[in-house]
């Protein structure tokens, strides 16, 4: 997975890279072979705003953006709504239906 984090007006310390990094490896337990994730920091009138953007192989980008007064919690916000975005992806295509291989044994038995 190709990650970029670009700022644009705002000075980014080690911290708060760890922290995006950190979050954005948790992503990974939903196994949707996410292929580049960007990760953009502007700001603006009244805060900050964050927009992570994450590419995942046949499917469609998904775009959080967030604004808030201060850094951290834009941030923390923004990776909430796209644990969240990405819960709803995986669920979605994930087959909830699957038969499990105690029924399958038990099918046999009964035949």
């Amino acid at each position: 997975m190709n990650v970029q984090i670009r700022t644009k007006d705002i000075t980014l310390n080690d911290s708060t890279k760890a922290h995006i990094e950190a979050a954005i490896e948790q992503f990974k337990k939903f196994s949707m072979d996410i292929t580049t994730t960007n990760v953009v920091l502007t700001k603006e009138k009244n805060g900050v705003g964050v927009e992570f953007e994450f590419h995942i192989a046949h499917n469609t980008p998904i775009v959080i953006n967030q604004s808030d007064r201060d850094l951290d919690a834009a941030i923390d916000v923004a990776i909430d709504r796209a644990s969240k975005a990405l819960r709803r992806m995986h669920d979605k295509n994930t087959d909830h239906r699957t038969v499990s291989i105690k029924d399958l044994e038990v099918e046999e038995q009964e035949v």
